[in-house]
């Protein structure tokens, strides 16, 4: 195979326009990409090329000489120090508003001019292809050799967390990073969600609500439709598995269709066209599916995520269907211990705990004092052996009481360590459904009962803390709590 067949060379360019930066991003990848996709096609027909492919994501780059004194209460949107700072780019179709806004940031806290150029990092083959591309088996098996031999593909020892975790350590010479995730990382994610969720990376919001049981999706579909034919309600679509869209005011979906099965976690989007609607989420039972999702919906760099759902309630005194707002958690979940320490705390996040308190009393019609009579605030246990109740309690029992747990659920804690981890702003509120320490067990009727009754309820508060965080400036609402040492200039 002699040599390699890409695109023509692209200069660097300087840009102190932040929507020129990305028109200049956007325009360098869809040409790499056009590039890739044009060569497969060539292959498919041929059976073969006599060179290897190769085309690169765009970069954008930034130095500074000076420390230059920024607003202190800034929690993103600077550089920590003198330097050289890189990130590579994917979709700027889709993280368009987000680069235009973290570019802009760097040019008026730094009055510097930011670098469009090529990077070094090759875009895989797989990466290229338009979203919901359909690749025809039998033309792929006129190839005459493995894909491997002539175009990249991904590579996973470099798609990885080191840089949100704090292990990236830059080698002499290269640039800092400048973004949490590298293109390779975010396109790895976009191309889970679709597989996980059965919606396309389009649809996600900025303001994403999980929860554990299907009543509360049942609850979001009824609430997403009376919105959408409500025309003061600012909502514009409902998305459903499938991408089936509803815009506002019609009544039937405009486009896509059912899938053929449910994917492992459905997830619906009441969207505004600013991004400032609501995404939920059924992650199921379990603490494997709630930091996957949360692995992969972290690049889309949403404001803010909660968990609503059902917890056993650990004290005497709560009742079925009180509520509990986390403000700590006890971490028994396992999947995060090699990413955060066990001996790391997740503290609750001020503007969240106001906003879900807020938004119980608005809905319950309590406040102050008499707010306690169904909420409590304290310590959430997350678990992941569902069956704990039927092992010898003296151990957990003892543990949850010297924690001061409150309540219990397999979800809540690795839903926020994830967004510790990754500096998304988070928060639980849960409802207890169960009292299994104190044999109180939901016999069917009131089980029924419980769900006609206190899922809407818990749905609305979610959605209105939501409603609320959406109206602060995003500044405010993530928390320099999120930043370590070193930190990336974007969020």
């Amino acid at each position: 195979m002699a040599g390699f067949l890409t695109p023509p060379p692209e200069r660097p360019k300087f840009y102190t326009d932040p929507a020129e930066a990305v028109a200049a991003l956007r325009a360098l990848y869809e040409r790499n990409t056009a590039f890739i996709r044009d060569r497969f096609a060539e292959m498919t027909e041929k059976g073969d090329l006599d060179a290897r492919v190769r085309a690169y994501y765009p970069q954008i780059s930034v130095k500074t000489a000076t420390y230059d004194q920024v607003d202190s209460r800034l929690a993103y949107g600077h550089l920590a120090q003198p330097g050289h700072y890189a990130t590579t780019v994917t979709r700027p179709d889709l993280f368009g508003s987000y680069l235009e806004t973290q570019i802009g940031l760097l040019i008026r806290n730094h009055d510097v001019a930011v670098e469009v150029c090529e990077s070094g990092t090759p875009i895989p083959l797989h990466f290229a292809f338009l979203e919901g591309t359909y690749v025809d088996g039998a033309k792929a098996d006129r190839l005459v050799r493995p894909l491997r031999d002539v175009f990249d593909v991904p590579d996973l020892n470099v798609t990885n967390d080191d840089i949100a975790n704090g292990d990236f350590e830059a080698a002499p010479g290269q640039p800092s990073p400048l973004a949490p995730f590298t293109a390779q990382r975010v396109d790895y994610s976009l191309h889970r969600l679709s597989h996980y969720t059965a919606t396309s990376p389009w649809h996600f919001q900025n303001f994403v609500l999980f929860t554990n049981y299907q009543f509360y999706i049942d609850e979001f579909c009824a609430f997403a439709r009376q919105q959408i034919a409500d025309p003061a309600s600012g909502y514009e679509t409902f998305v459903e598995p499938g991408n089936i869209v509803t815009r506002a005011g019609a009544t039937e979906p405009e486009s896509g269709a059912p899938p053929s099965r449910l994917p492992q976690m459905p997830t619906y989007h009441l969207t505004r066209s600013d991004r400032s609607g609501i995404t939920m989420v059924n992650i199921g039972v379990g603490p494997s599916n709630a930091k996957t999702i949360t692995d992969h919906i972290a690049v889309l760099r949403p404001h803010a995520w909660l968990m609503l759902g059902h917890c056993a309630g650990l004290r005497n005194t709560q009742q079925l269907g009180d509520y509990v707002l986390a403000h700590a958690y006890v971490r028994e979940d396992s999947v995060l211990d090699d990413d955060l320490p066990l001996s790391v705390p997740v503290p609750p996040l001020a503007e969240v705990q106001v906003a879900l308190e807020e938004a119980v009393a608005e809905v319950t019609g309590l406040k102050g004092y008499d707010l306690k009579r169904i909420m409590r605030t304290g310590t959430v246990a997350t678990i992941d052996n569902r069956n704990w109740e039927l092992r010898d309690q003296r151990g957990p029992v003892k543990r949850l009481s010297q924690s001061r747990s409150i309540a219990l659920d397999m979800e809540s804690a690795t839903i926020a360590a994830n967004g510790f981890r990754f500096r998304v702003p988070y928060g639980t509120l849960l409802c207890v459904s169960d009292k299994p320490l104190h044999g109180e067990l939901k016999m069917p009727g009131m089980a029924s009962d419980f769900y006609r009754t206190q899922v809407g309820q818990h749905l609305i508060i979610g959605i209105k803390a939501m409603e609320t965080l959406a109206k602060m400036p995003p500044e405010r609402l993530h928390s320099r709590k999120l930043r370590s040492f070193s930190e990336t200039a974007f969020q």
